[in-house]
């Protein structure tokens, strides 16, 4: 085989997976649940709920997340609110305890061992028929919980993801990238959801059947594992966009990558931990959209690299191949630009853009090598912006 066709069938492959990820899998969703679109049934029903906010050294935002709880339209008998806290040691928890007599009951973990432990540890305690799990950051709009019980009627579904909306107070770079990322992360959830189940759901809002629960390792990405759990016991995680919360975007480069690095970390383990799924021959199509939705999301920086390399070659040979490594160059020239409006807290989408979606690939390798090299990230530290401005 000539080094020509070698590069050439290189490039081409990058090309068909660069094309299938971002727009190919969109399209085979969009198809499939027209041809075999799963409808959940609704109705007004009012089950007992225990909403769960975790937290660690949360003092900033803390009582103004009591507050939007306590102005939640939900009847107040039927609605327990826990704060489990996990372990922290600012005034997070003497906040809370200020709120006893309001009905909020405070879950101090035993010993600090991460988010989902402390999840695991409060629901041991909840009460509800129907657990919302909730960050301290994430303010929901008034009727999130009537509307997300209401797809509980239905006894095929066992958790219900809400819809994040991120918001950027300060227009910038980073946060625009967020945005238009997680835009389109929403409409996937879309798709999905009409198909059967979704593969992961939002950890500020997702509400899960009590009786469906099912306590997680304590290194689990709780909000990715929980649709998995889901699937095993022959239920659904469906997706309800009228249950909307806000939260802020990160606005800063480092914060970001360092918050993807280690989702992208964790959710590879348990992926690792749950490597039967993977299977079509025994789990059908959830398994394509785990393979669609996150392998290979995952491994599109070395789809790039490829592409990248290919056409270096080809371009000595041919205009074509000329003008493909050319518009390549262009693209990463921006996304290096982007870094200095990013860098500064403004956005220009022609740069920032390019710059955002690089920097998710910087992550996935990253968060690759951190999976390979035996890392772990159990305890998590909120990273705020002491600056920023609230809803």
């Amino acid at each position: 085989m000539s080094v020509r066709l070698l590069a050439e069938i290189s490039l081409w492959i990058g090309v068909a997976a660069l094309f299938y990820t971002y727009a190919g899998y969109p399209l085979l969703l969009l198809v499939v649940s027209r041809l075999r679109h799963r409808a959940v049934h609704q109705s007004d029903i009012e089950p007992s709920v225990s909403l769960i906010i975790t937290a660690y050294n949360e003092e900033r935002d803390i009582e103004a997340k009591l507050q939007n709880s306590l102005a939640l339209e939900y009847p107040r008998p039927k609605l327990e609110i826990i704060l489990a806290s996990d372990c922290s040691t600012d005034r997070t928890d003497d906040i809370v305890r200020g709120y006893a007599d309001r009905g909020i009951r405070l879950h101090r973990s035993a010993g600090r061992l991460g988010k989902t432990a402390a999840q695991n540890s409060a629901v041991e305690t909840a009460s509800g028929e129907i657990l919302v799990f909730s960050d301290a950051t994430a303010h929901y709009q008034p009727n999130v919980l009537r509307t997300m019980v209401r797809n509980f009627a239905d006894p095929s579904v066992g958790c219900v993801a809400g819809r994040l909306i991120y918001y950027d107070p300060t227009d910038s770079g980073v946060g625009y990238g967020a945005q238009k990322y997680w835009s389109y992360e929403s409409i996937l959830k879309t798709l999905e959801s009409r198909i059967g189940s979704l593969i992961g759901v939002s950890g500020c809002l997702y509400a899960v059947r009590r009786t469906a629960y099912v306590p997680l390792y304590h290194e689990a990405c709780s909000d990715f594992v929980i649709a998995t759990t889901m699937v095993r016991q022959g239920k659904r995680t469906i997706y309800e966009p009228n249950a909307v919360c806000h939260e802020e975007t990160n606005r800063r480069i480092d914060r970001e990558l360092s918050m993807r690095v280690r989702i992208i970390t964790r959710t590879i383990w348990d992926m690792w931990r749950h490597r039967d799924m993977l299977n079509p021959l025994t789990h059908g199509f959830f398994s394509i959209q785990l393979w669609s939705h996150k392998l290979m999301r995952y491994l599109i920086p070395f789809f790039l690299i490829e592409c990248l390399l290919a056409s270096a070659v080809l371009a000595w040979e041919s205009p074509f191949y000329q003008a493909i490594f050319m518009i390549q160059a262009a693209f990463y020239a921006l996304a290096v630009w982007g870094r200095q409006p990013a860098a500064r807290g403004t956005r220009s989408p022609l740069v920032t853009l390019p710059h955002y979606f690089m920097l998710t690939n910087l992550a996935s390798v990253l968060g690759i090598w951190r999976f390979l090299r035996g890392d772990r990230f159990v305890r998590w530290e909120p990273i705020r912006d002491r600056s920023r401005a609230r809803v």
